[in-house]
């Protein structure tokens, strides 16, 4: 190891950190109500939205797990998760076009209160209560990624368990924004970005030093290793990283992971108009594919490093860059690495958090209607926050028993299973204008994502091979489309708000 970075270094560099969110936060806090909370008031500037969306679209899972993925075998090896980048432009240039304006017209707080206009009020709590399993799941696996390195590479030392790191990374996300909310977390996700991308840029510089390359010889040593071929036709269907099945994976994910999820179109509300929304939308995804480039490069040149210097392979591919950054390079290095990383917890963490207790406290306390003074309203809300975030802490700690497997990929199969009825639901109500009968639309957002395990369990014996991968989205949809459109009957309530 050519500089280990201690666990003092870094729990100062934590607590360095954290201090600057509590003065953000202190600051963008101060005389809230429940409407800044929840919707920062609708004031954000749009451009400070869609730099910070970065940072919270990445996560720690992109920081760690898609640069580990470069080199390994198997879904998202090499860059071909840019074909699932490239898809999700066509996502997102649906959410700012179709999703966007209906929410800016029905003056949403929650977007799943559109279904209960569309359908009725099973719905609408069938539909919110998916967004909740989906954001809990996948707020716990984000953290869950971070929590490990954590533990393995400072709280071992201190002889703390993993309980207890996952405990204390979770109140100082309370703590910051249990006041300020999603205004508070708008300022605070730049920040954030700030950090992951400046963390992975000089890992690269790092890494270009330790390897006397230049710039061309950067990318030289990516190609000639292997490790940037994009795009995958020639292993058909039945490859997980088949173009086509990525592709349309991403345009499905985006819409279902950004466009029908709380936590991401919560920050997209609080910007003052549509137009502005939409700037920020075809911003954000615009810089979102060099950012993805980025870290695929930063992954490339981790294992180009790796078998130059001798590094041995970690048990789990989402190790490489933090065992490289904080044991080989450096602890300039090394200090950037854990900022990148606190960051990108802090970045997702916090703003599920959140949304998790906007969409609970609207959909299921009902904000909107309670005869309750804003005082009372404003107690209960502390306490779902805090009952959310003591959820994520049961959660990470049982997901701890994962196996090995990259936690990108994880987290895209289980969107699949928890985003799917959503995506069923939405595109049912805004493609049609047939009447379902609300009372069994539980029972068909049950059966569908069931179905769906079933036949991706079954699917290589029973389709000659064929692997859904991240496709499993799809399929969940249209069983849900499909299961809709036999509870249903021709015509439409008049009454009922449509883009």
């Amino acid at each position: 190891m050519e500089n280990t970075l201690s666990a003092g270094t870094i729990i100062a560099v934590i607590i360095a950190y954290f201090v600057g969110l509590i003065v953000i936060s202190y600051f963008t806090g101060k005389d809230s109500s429940n409407d800044t909370f929840f919707r920062a008031n609708r004031s954000s500037p749009w451009f400070l939205v869609a730099y910070g969306m970065i940072g919270a679209t990445l996560s720690g899972v992109t920081l760690i797990s898609i640069p580990g993925a470069v080199g390994a075998e198997g879904l998202n090896m090499d860059f071909s998760y840019m074909q699932m980048v490239f898809g999700y432009m066509v996502g997102y240039t649906i959410i700012a076009l179709i999703l966007m304006p209906l929410y800016y017209k029905m003056n949403l707080t929650t977007i799943y209160e559109y279904l209960k206009d569309r359908y009725g009020i099973v719905a609408y709590k069938t539909g919110s209560f998916y967004f909740l399993i989906s954001r809990v799941v996948g707020a716990s696996l984000r953290l869950y990624l971070v929590a490990i390195v954590l533990q393995k590479f400072v709280m071992d030392r201190f002889g703390i368990p993993f309980a207890g790191t996952v405990a204390i990374a979770i109140a100082l996300i309370w703590v910051y924004t249990y006041r300020g909310g999603i205004k508070t977390i708008v300022w605070t996700d730049t920040i954030q970005t700030t950090c992951m991308i400046l963390a992975v840029v000089l890992t690269i510089f790092g890494i270009a030093n330790a390897l006397d390359l230049s710039f061309g010889g950067l990318i030289g040593e990516m190609k000639e290793a292997g490790y940037t071929k994009m795009f995958f036709f020639e292993g058909g269907w039945g490859d997980a990283n088949n173009f086509f099945k990525q592709f349309i994976s991403g345009a499905l994910i985006a819409v279902v992971m950004t466009g029908l999820d709380q936590d991401m179109m919560q920050k997209n509300l609080t910007c003052k108009s549509l137009g502005d929304a939409q700037k920020n939308m075809f911003t954000f995804s615009f810089i979102l594919i060099f950012a993805n480039l980025l870290f695929l490069s930063l992954g490339a040149l981790l294992y180009v490093y790796a078998n130059a210097k001798g590094v041995p392979m970690p048990d789990t591919t989402d190790l490489l860059y933090p065992t490289i950054a904080l044991e080989y390079l450096g602890p300039t290095i090394g200090i950037l690495f854990v900022l990148g990383l606190i960051a990108a917890a802090y970045s997702s963490a916090d703003s599920a958090l959140t949304s998790l207790t906007t969409s609970f406290c609207i959909d299921f306390l009902n904000f909107k209607t309670s005869d309750n003074s804003e005082e009372d309203k404003k107690r209960t809300r502390v306490k779902v926050h805090l009952g959310f975030s003591v959820l994520l802490l049961l959660v990470i700690v049982g997901v701890k028993a994962t196996g090995n497997d990259a936690i990108i990929n994880q987290l895209f199969v289980y969107a699949g299973y928890t985003y799917g009825p959503l995506l069923g639901l939405f595109a049912f109500g805004m493609i049609t204008n047939r009447i379902a009968n609300d009372k069994l639309i539980l029972l068909i957002c049950i059966a569908a994502p069931l179905l769906s395990y079933i036949i991706n369990s079954n699917s290589q014996s029973w389709l000659g091979g064929f692997q859904f991968g991240s496709m499993i989205i799809a399929l969940n949809g249209i069983l849900t489309f499909i299961g809709l459109w036999m509870i249903s009957k021709q015509g439409m309530n008049t009454e009922t708000v449509r883009s």
